[in-house]
């Protein structure tokens, strides 16, 4: 995605623009003094120019003049922006481009040419190519081109850094993985953090699919049980017979096809740690039953008449649905309710967590490509654009459905290739979601007019950004296919005060 400028005289590299100074993405100096770039052109007079202008800016610049010079040095240093001419002896552009990427992923590669062409652009940026520069271009056009690229790397840092800071934080290891910055959820880790070292019973809530299965991962991995076993059962998967049969055991004949005796879930998990999933699915029977084990450990099992074995088990449990109306509607024991909620933990839904989703959404990227692609497959990166998509849908299904997008993204993207909004698929969220609820529950507090003006703003600001995804990025394109005039457009923006660039990278 080239930065759109008007034409501009070739660089004079005796006397640069006296805009050189200018940064136009404001990249703080010492980051810049950390960027690499390597100028890879055969012409002597325009790669010691771009040298020039680069370090003028601050940044760390080398630069050589043949292929298999380039080559060599791209396989032993790691750059973090790579500006290569398309034509050079005696190896190419294209084959530096890919040799550059097979050495370092993450390093943006930028080709120049004299002689541009569709077939030459859509071959360098189809190889992972980030950007095309034609020549010739000016001073200016080279640093827009290079702060975009800065920023690009600085937030691939910060991310990392990010990721890493959470990881030592929060304790992550093998398959547990919590990441987020969001306030209500590095509360609620805060919380399974502070109650993991204890025996006390954790109830987790919220919405199906926000990460209630791995909470409980996260605190047995950090209590003193570690060691022994950590025992999951669903409440909602097994008819109430089964589910007896699993939790407590059966003794020989109990039932048909019940042939020799079986310790149930809860003697497998003793000294260890009982996750039960979807608790207010379970029924009264078993509850009762359950509040025994709760109250003195000791378990009975089906078909038995006697006391089967003594059980010292701590009980995390979780529920997608708001246990006090459990309570309230009959449907959990209060005496129960009360013992397994000796610590509340709460995860809040992915709608409220907007600043999280870059994070997940890159993670779940680098997870199925590798999980899906030959370890050569070059990992595509989402564009600024797709991120800001993701961040407008609803995700009534949360993480999973986050998770699930994303993998279909990682089977179909082209190695190397930026994702745009269109690559994403875009599943109708529907009249039912937990957000359209919410609201209409709380628009009746409300005057009429006052509530008509909101949701008419809101239903705007939906539109105009699902019309940005749809119309790739073309102010024209969408203006059509709202069968509304550019200037209704514009007016629409400014009045919810929406920048072009803030709008999925809307342009002309």
């Amino acid at each position: 995605m080239t930065v759109p400028l008007l034409p501009a005289p070739p660089m004079d590299v005796a006397a640069p623009s006296s805009r050189v100074g200018r940064d136009p993405l404001a990249i703080p100096a010492a980051v810049k003094a950390d960027i690499r770039i390597l100028v890879v052109d055969d012409d002597r007079t325009l790669r010691e120019g771009c040298a020039s202008v680069l370090e003028l800016d601050g940044y760390n610049v080398t630069f050589v003049g043949r292929g298999d010079e380039a080559l060599e040095v791209v396989r032993r240093r790691k750059f973090d922006i790579v500006l290569v001419d398309l034509y050079l002896q005696p190896i190419s552009g294209i084959d530096i481009l890919k040799a550059t990427l097979e050495a370092h992923r993450e390093t943006i590669v930028v080709v120049m040419t004299g002689n541009p062409s569709v077939s030459s652009s859509i071959e360098a940026l189809r190889a992972g190519a980030w950007d095309y520069l034609p020549k010739p271009f000016s001073a200016t056009h080279l640093q827009v081109l290079v702060g975009r690229a800065s920023h690009a790397v600085m937030v691939t840092r910060e991310t990392k850094a990010l990721r890493q800071q959470l990881v030592q934080q929060s304790g992550n290891s093998d398959k547990i993985t919590l990441l987020g910055v969001a306030p209500a959820f590095r509360k609620a880790v805060e919380l399974a953090r502070k109650v993991a070292p204890t025996d006390a019973s954790v109830m987790i809530t919220g919405e199906s699919g926000t990460g209630k299965e791995v909470i409980p991962q996260f605190i047995h991995r950090h209590s003193r049980r570690a060691s022994r076993k950590l025992v999951p059962i669903n409440c909602a998967a097994l008819p109430e017979p089964l589910l007896e049969s699993e939790m407590f055991g059966h003794r020989k004949g109990a039932f048909t096809g019940a042939d020799r005796d079986k310790p149930g879930l809860l003697e497998t998990a003793n000294g260890g740690t009982l996750f039960l999933d979807e608790l207010t699915e379970m029924s009264h029977p078993i509850q009762a039953k359950l509040l025994r084990v709760l109250q003195d450990g000791v378990v009975r099992r089906v078909g038995s008449e006697q006391q089967d074995a003594t059980v010292d088990v701590r009980f995390v449990s979780a529920t997608n649905r708001d246990p006090q109306e459990a309570v309230n509607a009959g449907i959990l024991r209060e005496d129960l309710f009360y013992r397994l909620r000796v610590v509340p933990i709460k995860l809040p839904p992915l709608r409220e967590r907007h600043e999280d989703i870059p994070l997940l959404a890159n993670h779940f990227l680098a997870y199925y490509w590798e999980r899906h692609r030959e370890t050569s497959d070059i990992l595509p990166k989402l564009t600024d654009n797709s991120m800001e998509f993701l961040r407008t849908r609803q995700w009534r299904g949360n993480v999973r459905e986050l998770q699930n997008v994303i993998e279909h993204v990682a089977v179909l993207a082209e190695p190397g290739q930026p994702i745009q909004p269109q690559d994403i698929p875009a599943y109708e969220d529907g009249n039912s979601s937990p957000a359209r609820t919410s609201m209409s529950g709380a628009i009746m507090d409300e005057p009429y007019h006052a509530a008509k003006d909101r949701l008419i703003a809101e239903f705007e600001r939906e539109y105009l950004s699902r019309l940005s995804a749809r119309a790739g990025g073309n102010m024209s394109r969408a203006a059509r296919l709202a069968n509304i005039d550019r200037t209704t457009l514009y007016r629409l923006m400014e009045k919810h005060n929406v920048r072009r660039d803030d709008l999925n990278g809307i342009r002309e």
